[in-house]
């Protein structure tokens, strides 16, 4: 399984902003999706995720109502649409897949063993 991140950039508060994940090497409607995204101070932190069927939605608090997450099936790609974009939203994001997920254990980057190689996203003030 290979995963490719893009569309980082620099914005400015209460922009929007659209991440894609392509997804490649397996069956992309078997797998559940999450985005994290990671700065030096805090460290990894989950930000959503989307389960196989594509029914079933989950998000941080911190984001909750300001992104989606979503999935193209026949594009192959998850998408994290960010709207009201705050300065503290600014990190690495990165895309991750798992065939499996735990409903308990869909936030926990361990129940992960895809990710791709991240892409910057930074807000300023």
């Amino acid at each position: 399984v290979q995963l490719q991140a893009s569309g980082g950039g620099l914005v400015q508060t209460g922009d929007s902003l659209r991440l894609a994940c392509e997804f490649s090497g397996s069956t992309f409607s078997s797998y559940s999706l999450a985005w994290f995204r990671q700065t030096p101070g805090k460290g990894r932190e989950f930000v959503a995720a989307i389960r196989r069927n594509g029914g079933h939605t989950y998000f941080a608090d911190s984001v909750k109502g300001r992104f989606a997450i979503y999935r193209d099936n026949t594009k192959n790609t998850v998408y994290l649409q960010m709207n009201s974009l705050r300065p503290e939203d600014t990190a690495v994001y990165y895309c991750a897949a798992s065939s499996g997920v735990i409903l308990s254990q869909v936030r926990r980057g361990e129940s992960y063993p895809y990710w791709g190689q991240g892409t910057l996203v930074t807000v300023s003030s």
